[in-house]
């Protein structure tokens, strides 16, 4: 991935089975709707992502679409993700097939199977994935909301780790075993909701942003970028929008780092 805007904006990438780079630093469009959508993926684009994710639960594929166009930065350019729910196995290439139309592009970077239902790990879907894969209409497969076991088990049964598995994850939340984990299997972490929960708030976070001249917000995704983690924070106004795509031009030291990390084992449980 080139054409980045600014020396601020991050650079990490992880590379996927299929030889793609996915940026560790996406834009999240969850509850992000109708023309604050449109908006929302211009100025994201604009900022300097590259780096899109949805869902077909979302509801919004279309107007990020029209975000994508209308920004004007090249489709090759940018790394597309979206999701299957699990209640859509039966409708697989209908339901991929009409993300693509309302996205304007013939291919995403990365298709995930959105979430579990009982414990299942839904191996009948996944191999759905992998045909669409095998069809060029996505890049790279994966999941949401597995467990380390689920990731296992579907291994097991089909015969393939998915490449990435999108979690909840931030400071609050940090498991180094659950990293740790993914990292054994070769499945690349990614984390949601990464600065929700309270975490910006947290007094360890509140304190390092003003050590740093930053704002919390930028020391979270520095953190996850750091783990080799990716992160899509999301937001409907532009200057958030940028300002937490700038984090590309300072560091954490290892103490910083380890004192986000300890929030992980002092989190109240919810």
């Amino acid at each position: 991935m080139t054409d980045r805007i600014g020396s601020s904006v991050p650079e990490e990438a992880v590379t996927l089975p299929s030889g793609r780079e996915m940026p560790l630093l996406g834009f999240g469009t969850w509850q992000i709707t109708g023309e604050e959508a449109v908006r929302a993926t211009t100025a994201a684009l604009s900022a300097g992502y590259r780096h899109l994710d949805t869902a077909h639960v979302y509801e919004n594929e279309g107007e990020v679409g029209r975000g994508i166009r209308d920004s004007g930065v090249r489709r090759e350019d940018i790394f597309i993700t979206t999701k299957i729910p699990p209640g859509r196995a039966d409708q697989h290439r209908e339901t991929l097939e009409r993300s693509l139309e309302l996205l304007g592009v013939d291919h995403v970077d990365l298709w995930l199977i959105h979430w579990s239902v009982d414990d299942e790990v839904h191996a009948d879907l996944w191999r759905a994935l992998q045909e669409a894969r095998s069809d060029g209409l996505a890049g790279d497969i994966g999941v949401s909301n597995y467990s380390v076991p689920q990731l296992d088990r579907l291994a097991e049964v089909t015969g393939e780790m998915p490449a990435v598995n999108q979690i909840e994850w931030s400071p609050l939340l940090f498991e180094p075993d659950v990293l740790a984990a993914h990292r054994e299997r070769g499945v690349v972490l990614e984390g949601y909701s990464g600065l929700r929960g309270g975490v910006l708030e947290h007094e360890a976070v509140v304190g390092l942003a003003r050590q740093l001249g930053r704002t919390p917000a930028q020391v979270v995704i520095r953190w996850h970028l750091q783990h080799g983690v990716v992160v899509i924070p999301k937001s409907r106004e532009p200057n958030r929008i940028r300002a937490n795509v700038e984090v590309g031009s300072f560091a954490l030291d290892p103490a910083e780092m380890a004192v986000l990390d300890a929030l992980g084992a002092h989190a109240a449980p919810e």
